[in-house]
Parts: C-alpha cells; sequence; structure tokens
C-alpha cells in the first residue's frame, strides 16, 4: 500500500477482524510534549487514504489519537500520531510492524505504519467501546466477568508468544472492551525491557484490578499513571507493613477461592507461572456461568505452585479446593480443559451449559437408562471464524466475521453489491466463512441463516488452517474438498441446513462456501446472518 505521503514502513491489507474499537488514554504530566504548530486539523487526508474526523485524546506517550477512516475501505479507523517521527519513532512503528503479523480476535489490528520524518503515525482498528480502566471505574466486575477478560488477554498474549515476540504493555488502559462485549488486547511495543513471563504476570495485573479496582504491580506502574492525575491514575492495591499484597479476597467480598488463587499464584515471584497458552486454557476453564460456579469446588482450584508430595489430578480429588500441581501437572488439566470444551467471551451468549463442567456424578441408574452427557447432540462452541476471499487482493469483504456467530440474527456479514451475474459478477469463484470448532468434534448439522434466499452454497470440511491472506485462502479452498451432504440441502427459503456428517469421523475445520448471490437493490448481494453447529 504505498503512498506519495511517505515510505510506508509496513502496510496491512489482510486479515484480522475488524472489531470497532476506539482507544488511546489521558495524557499525563511525565508524557512527552505534544506538537501544537502544525499538528493535523479534522479533515486532513494523511497517505492519501486516512481522512481524520476527531481528535480523540493524547494517550499516556503523548502521541495524539484520532478517530478517522479510511477512504478507500470506507471504514473507520483510530490513527495514532507521534511527532517527530525518524529514529524517535523507531519503536512505535517496529511494536506496529510486529503486531500487524500476529492476527488473533482479542488483539487489535494494525493496518499500517507510516514515517514522515516530521511525523509517524500508526493505523489501527477503531474499538467502539472503553478500556478495562474506564470500566471499572464505577466498581470492581463481578468475579465471571473478569474471568472471561483474564481469559481474553490470555488468549491473545498465547497467539503473540507462539510467535516469539513479548506484547510488553498489559495493563488495563490497553485491554479495551467493545459496546458489543468483545475483548482486544492493544498496543505492543517492542523496547526490549519486558518478557513473556512479565506479560504473564500482567493477566494477573489485569484480574486484579478487575476484580478490585487496585493495580497491584507497584514495581511496574502503568506508564504514564501518576498519582493524582485524573483518569490517567490508577490507584496502588492495599498492603500490610511489610509491602505484603492485599489478595482480592481481603478487599472485596465474593470473590470465589480458586480465583483468588490464581491470581495471587501469578503475582507472586516465587511462583513460576504457566506459560500463556497453558494459562488460557485454565482461565476458559474457569470461565463458567456464575449458577455453574459449585462445581468448580469439587475439581479444585488449580494451583500452580509446587508443594511436596503427590499432584493428584484436579479433576479426580474428591474433596478441598487446593490442589498443588506443579507445571506438568497444570498442562494436563489445561488438556482436560481443552477437551471439555474451551469458551470465548463472544460465546457467552451460545454457550453449552454442560461444555465447562467435569464429568457428572456417577448415577446408580442401569447404564442403558441414559446417553452418556458427552454423546449428546448440543450447540457447540465456534471457537474463531473468518471470512475466505481468495480471488480479491484489497480483502474490503473479509471484515465483520464475528457477526456471524454473535447469536444475532439481525447481524451478519455480507458481501458487497456485484453487478451483472450471480456468480460475483464473474469476478470470483466464490466467497466463504471458515469456522474452528476449537477442536475435533462429532458433527451432527450446521445451519446457515441468510439475509435472503436464492444464494447457491455448499459445506465443505478440512484439515488445514493456513494464515488469513490471499494466499492462504487460495490454499484452504483447494484444499477443502470434502463436500458434506448436497448443497441447498433442506433448503428452506434463506435457511440452509446441511445434515450429511460421517458420523464416525470427527470435525474441526469448517467451510461454507459461496457460490452465487442473490438478487438485491442494484445487483446482487448476501449477507450470512448466523451459523450454528450441533455436535458432541
Amino acid at each position: 500500500m504505498p503512498s506519495s505521503a511517505g515510505p510506508s514502513i509496513d502496510t496491512i491489507t489482510e486479515g484480522g477482524r475488524v472489531t470497532q474499537v476506539g482507544e488511546g488514554q489521558e495524557a499525563d504530566e511525565s508524557a512527552p510534549p505534544v506538537m501544537t504548530f502544525g499538528a493535523p486539523t479534522a479533515g486532513e487526508v494523511l497517505a492519501e487514504r486516512y481522512e481524520l474526523v476527531e481528535h480523540i485524546n493524547n494517550d499516556s506517550a503523548g502521541r495524539l489519537v484520532w478517530r478517522g477512516v479510511d477512504v478507500i475501505l470506507r471504514r473507520p479507523v483510530a490513527v495514532v500520531l507521534r511527532y517527530p517521527g525518524g529514529d524517535s519513532a523507531t519503536e512505535m512503528l517496529q511494536a506496529a510492524v510486529a503486531a500487524s503479523r500476529v492476527i488473533h480476535p482479542n488483539l487489535v489490528g494494525v493496518y499500517d505504519a507510516i514515517d514522515e520524518a516530521d511525523r509517524a503515525y500508526v493505523v489501527r482498528e477503531w474499538v467502539d467501546g472503553q478500556s478495562l480502566r474506564d470500566l471499572t471505574a464505577e466498581g470492581p466486575l463481578d468475579p465471571a466477568r473478569a474471568t472471561a477478560i483474564g481469559n481474553a488477554v490470555a488468549s491473545a498474549l498465547a497467539a503473540v508468544h507462539a510467535t516469539g515476540m513479548v506484547h510488553g504493555n498489559v495493563h488495563p488502559g490497553t485491554v479495551m472492551i467493545s459496546d458489543e462485549g468483545r475483548v482486544v488486547l492493544a498496543d505492543a511495543r517492542t523496547d526490549g525491557d519486558d518478557s513473556q513471563e512479565n506479560d504473564i504476570r500482567a493477566v494477573g495485573g489485569v484480574l486484579y484490578f478487575a476484580l478490585t479496582g487496585y493495580w497491584p504491580h507497584a514495581e511496574a506502574p502503568l506508564r504514564g499513571a501518576t498519582a493524582g492525575h485524573g483518569r490517567a491514575a490508577i490507584p496502588d492495591a492495599v498492603r500490610d507493613a511489610t509491602g505484603a499484597l492485599a489478595a482480592p479476597r481481603q478487599v472485596r467480598a465474593g470473590v470465589p477461592a480458586y480465583l483468588d488463587d490464581l491470581t495471587m499464584d501469578l503475582l507472586d515471584a516465587q511462583i513460576a507461572p504457566p506459560s500463556s497458552d497453558v494459562l488460557a486454557a485454565e482461565l476458559a476453564r474457569l470461565d463458567v456461568p456464575a449458577e455453574e460456579e459449585h462445581y468448580l469446588d469439587n475439581s479444585g482450584p488449580l494451583r500452580f505452585a509446587a508443594e511436596t508430595g503427590d499432584e493428584p489430578s484436579p479433576l479426580a480429588a474428591a474433596g478441598g479446593r487446593k490442589v498443588a500441581l506443579g507445571i506438568a501437572g497444570l498442562l494436563v488439566v489445561a488438556l482436560v480443559g481443552l477437551l471439555i470444551g474451551i469458551s470465548t467471551l463472544g460465546d457467552d451468549g451460545d454457550k453449552d451449559p454442560q461444555a465447562n463442567q467435569p464429568p457428572a456424578p456417577t448415577s446408580s441408574a442401569p447404564a442403558g437408562d441414559a446417553t452418556p452427557a458427552a454423546n449428546q447432540v448440543r450447540p457447540l462452541v465456534v471457537k474463531d471464524v473468518r471470512i475466505i476471499d481468495p480471488d480479491s487482493k484489497d480483502r474490503s469483504e473479509v471484515g465483520g466475521a464475528e457477526k456471524v456467530i454473535d447469536g444475532d440474527e439481525d447481524k451478519g456479514w455480507e458481501t458487497e453489491t456485484y453487478q451483472g451475474r450471480p456468480n460475483f459478477g464473474n469476478l470470483k469463484k466464490g466467497m466463504g466463512v471458515w469456522l474452528d470448532l476449537g477442536e475435533p468434534h462429532s458433527v451432527k448439522s450446521v445451519q446457515a441463516v441468510l439475509s435472503a434466499p436464492g444464494a447457491s452454497a455448499q459445506l465443505m470440511s478440512g484439515t488445514t488452517n493456513p494464515p488469513s491472506n490471499s494466499s492462504g485462502d487460495k490454499q484452504l479452498v483447494a484444499n477443502y474438498t470434502d463436500l458434506i451432504g448436497q448443497p441447498f440441502e433442506d433448503h428452506d427459503g434463506a435457511t440452509m441446513a446441511f445434515n450429511g456428517f460421517d458420523a464416525d469421523k470427527k470435525y474441526q475445520y469448517l467451510l461454507f462456501w459461496i457460490t452465487e448471490l442473490p438478487p438485491s437493490e442494484g445487483g446482487f448481494k448476501l449477507g450470512v446472518q448466523e451459523i450454528t453447529v450441533q455436535g458432541s
């Protein structure tokens, strides 16, 4: 995406779910001065592409945060400007380049990073919502929501750490919650002073803050969060005369013991933390509806503090909540947690009540009187979703995939309007919605609710998960040849149901592939309102 406005350090035209994200923090007194002479104005277009609409605020590093519009793709963006550019902006630009290469639903998407010498700016997705810091302004969160937010942050870090990178800036100001409830982590840094372990301990800080409204890392305060400076300030955690941190349960009532233990273990420098993927799996296991929390008492709060003696499986423990586990023990438990279903923050409305429960108590009834819970057909959680568009280079239609699995049939992803012919104006072989169930499942049926009748589509399965870009999409379509049933199977108006699954086979990746669009005003267009998967 070259531009005449200045050399582009990196251009992001691929990947990433676009959530409407607003970010940035109030500047504090220690922030570097912001240039006022020659500062941008509303209506100015940067790099012949990004129109500045409204100055939101200045972040804690003194950078200007603007809401803007990508005039080519016609989508809202956040533009973060720094004066001057050049060498002084290297860290910001390098961090943006690194962040752009990690695509995850809980990471803010980075689209562009440009250095114009006198200024530099990063263009990223815009989130309509607020930071965790602002969300807790009226009081701490309930344990279930705090756990869900911690799960989302840990999942984002797992994606970052899998590439060998470090986020380096995890705190309540960079954890954003959209108006629709989606959690995204923003503003990664690459200043070399942080580690993956510090990222993981920061998740403990995020949990502590969400549960209490206090920040526990006195030795690592928020960048720019000086005491007494308005919204940028976050109160330090309560400590005793020796400086020991008060546990969340000592600060407020109602914090479950298992969540209190996990949070304090993450913050304890004497206890080696788990890896971010293991932590994400454990938080997913704990992310259950409030009415089901009693099940966690029997399975034990998962501790990763090493203690003497044997390390029994917490799911086999009959009594007490504190089961000592080493890192190896936590890995075993994390795998068990994955097998009983990993949920994400955006799946609350579709989550099956049985998905995160430990095995049911043994019944004295004859074995033939009931079907095992594991074989019951139920809604399956879709862990990831994205739009597949192998024949387009501008990737202008790949945003909004998350609306396909949000439980709201009034909102969905839609194609652009194509002219001439229903086969995408003879410009494409097709487009699709790719679903990741998180792990292999026995699948009974898939139902797609569309915006209008008359579309042509089919359902396929595969075993590969290539990158989310044009090349990766071409590879995916070429490899997904396992046709599920027939196109239009049980096709009822604007609903398609696919039931031709092999009962002896398990499925993780599915592709709803659209080949023809129904007539629409001015041409041909289709919206995919909701896709649901039933199985066990």
